[in-house]
C-alpha cells in the first residue's frame, strides 16, 4: 500500500494527466488518512476535520471535472488512479502507526522492499525491459532517472517518511503533501504543462481542507468532542 502500487498507480495517471494535477489531487492523502483513521483503527475526529475532508474532496473533483474541461485532449478519468494511491498512502500511514510503532524505519523500509521483490520481477518479465536497445542514449539516460527516483525519491525518502509517522502522528505526517502542490506545479509550468485560476481554486480548496483536518483547537473540550 505504501509503494508498490502507488508508484504504478502514478505511473499509469500521468500517461494521461499532467504531473502539476497529479501532485495537486495527492493533497488528499492526509483527509484520507484521518477518514482510515476513524473507520479502520477507531481514531476520532472533530466537527472541523469533518468539513475538512469535505473541502477537499470538493477541490478534487473541482480539478478532475474541470480540469478534463480545461485540458479536452487528456483522459482525466485517470485522475482516480491518483486517488486510489492517496487512499493507500493513507492506509500505510495508519497501519505503521498502530501496528509497527516499535520496529526501527529501516527495518520497515527493508521488508517492504523485500516482500516487493517478487511481484515486481513479474511485472519486469512482461514489460517489454528485454526488449530494449541499451545503446541508444535516451534509454540509457531514462535507467538513470529512473534509478534516481528509486534511491533518493523512493529508498531514503521510504525511510524517513516511516521515522516521521513514528515521531509522529499519521495525520501530521501525510501532511508533507502541503509541500508536494507547489513543487508539483513550478516543475510542471517548467514542462510546459497548462495551470489555470481553476486549477489553483480547486487546489486552494483541497490545502483548505487540509487545514482543518490538521488545525488544533482553542478548547480542549471542542478538541476532544468526536463523532
Amino acid at each position: 500500500m505504501g509503494t508498490f502500487l502507488p508508484v504504478f498507480l502514478f505511473a499509469y495517471a500521468e500517461t494521461e494527466i499532467d504531473s502539476s494535477i497529479a501532485s495537486i489531487l495527492n493533497s488528499l492523502v492526509p483527509l484520507f488518512t484521518m477518514f482510515l483513521g476513524y473507520v479502520i483503527f477507531k481514531i476520532p475526529f472533530t466537527g472541523n476535520q469533518v468539513l475538512g475532508v469535505l473541502l477537499g474532496l470538493a477541490g478534487g473533483a473541482i480539478l478532475i471535472l474541470k480540469g478534463a474541461a480545461v485540458n479536452p485532449t487528456q483522459n482525466y478519468l485517470f485522475a482516480g488512479f491518483v486517488v486510489v494511491a492517496a487512499f493507500c498512502y493513507a492506509g500505510n500511514a495508519n497501519i505503521i502507526k498502530s501496528k509497527l510503532q516499535e520496529v526501527s524505519s529501516k527495518a520497515i523500509a527493508v521488508g517492504n522492499f523485500s516482500i516487493m521483490i517478487i511481484p515486481a520481477l513479474f511485472v519486469l518479465l512482461y514489460s517489454g525491459v528485454g526488449e530494449l536497445d541499451y545503446t541508444d542514449t535516451v534509454v540509457v539516460e531514462s535507467l538513470i532517472y529512473i534509478g534516481v527516483l528509486a534511491v533518493v525519491g523512493t529508498g531514503i525518502a521510504k525511510i524517513l517518511f516511516n521515522k516521521l509517522v513514528q515521531i509522529s502522528t499519521p495525520v501530521f505526517s501525510t501532511s508533507v503533501t502541503y509541500l508536494i502542490p507547489v513543487v508539483g506545479i513550478f516543475w510542471g509550468l517548467l514542462d510546459g504543462e497548462l495551470f489555470t485560476y481553476i486549477h489553483f481554486m480547486g487546489a486552494m480548496i483541497i490545502l483548505l481542507g487540509v487545514y482543518l483536518v490538521n488545525r488544533k483547537q482553542k478548547n480542549d473540550r471542542r478538541l476532544s468532542r468526536s463523532f
